[in-house]
């Protein structure tokens, strides 16, 4: 998902979240390594694994070394993964490893994690905490990944003469955030490299890179135009509805949005969808599959027959 400015490329690729079929048995590792496999195959730029501790998911981290180690192409990120309650010399760490092993294919993505009670005492920190927690160390990373040797001296974290070696490969590592409230879109304009929106619209997309590219100029800073991303939750079975435990959710977010505005309800509809997320602006996108399909093959196959020539 990194492109030389001024080229906004469109790039496709996909998410993984609480799967027990790939994931939730002895044995099923082979199961996910042939997705992984498919998606390298049919030229899926990237994939992501969301980070939720009470879920049935993988650790972020534990997942793309995985990723890194199985695929050749396949780029790979967190969706997104919470910084507060993380120590960030080591999570600096952990990921320039990764993008060092992976020959430069690591997509850092950061936020401060969903609000509910079961993650917040997973990670330690409380909400009103968490904010200045990753203002404090997204700097402070960036700086582990450049510098030779890194003072700091903050409310949260203290080091003198830090090092994070080997570096990144890619130079600058560059840090996607997620989030739409103001507050974050503020964020990602002053901190950030790129913007991965998620459960949105349009209209929604295109005022939040407004919002994101007016504090990067009263930052001083300029986001590549390139680097705004949506994360499109689709079924994998063509309906007309919503199915009521994803449409609840949409409406406790957004409740004057029509929950087909937000999620795809075919292969057909995402591809439109896509369309006009790239007339708001955005040009990066991860299909985000709501249920498992009946055969993950299958599912690929037809899913990048529809939406991957959109790829430029």
């Amino acid at each position: 998902m990194i492109d030389t400015v001024g080229e906004e490329k469109v790039r496709i690729g996909y998410g993984l979240g609480a799967v027990p079929s790939l994931y939730g048995a002895k044995g099923e590792a082979s199961k996910l390594g042939a997705v992984v496999d498919d998606l390298d195959r049919l030229g899926y730029d990237s994939l992501w694994f969301p980070e939720r501790i009470n879920s049935m998911q993988l650790d972020p981290i534990v997942a793309m070394s995985y990723v890194a180690g199985r695929s050749e192409k396949l780029k790979f990120g967190p969706a997104v993964s919470v910084v507060p309650g993380r120590n960030p010399v080591l999570m600096a760490k952990m990921l320039a490893s990764l993008d060092v092993v992976s020959n430069g294919r690591c997509l850092p993505a950061f936020g401060l994690g969903i609000a509910n009670t079961a993650e917040h005492q997973a990670f330690q920190v409380e909400r009103k905490e968490r904010a200045p927690w990753l203002n404090e160390a997204l700097p402070l990373m960036r700086r582990l990944w450049a510098e030779d040797r890194v003072d700091h001296q903050g409310s949260r974290f203290s080091i003198r003469g830090a090092q994070v070696l080997p570096k990144p490969l890619q130079s600058p590592f560059e840090v996607w955030l997620g989030g739409q409230a103001p507050s974050e879109l503020r964020r990602t304009g002053r901190l950030g490299d790129g913007w991965l929106a998620s459960f949105t619209t349009p209209q929604l997309v295109a005022e939040g890179i407004n919002t994101i590219s007016m504090a990067a100029v009263e930052a001083g800073r300029t986001i590549d135009p390139g680097h705004y991303g949506v994360l499109i939750p689709y079924l994998t079975t063509p309906t007309d509805t919503v199915p009521d435990r994803l449409a609840q959710r949409i409406s406790a977010r957004q409740p004057d949005t029509d929950a087909r505005e937000i999620v795809a309800t075919s292969h057909r509809r995402l591809a439109e969808m896509i369309d006009a997320f790239v007339e708001a602006g955005a040009t990066k996108f991860v299909a985000f599959p709501f249920a498992e399909p009946e055969n993950w093959h299958a599912e690929l196959e037809d899913l990048a027959s529809a939406i991957l020539p959109k790829q430029t």
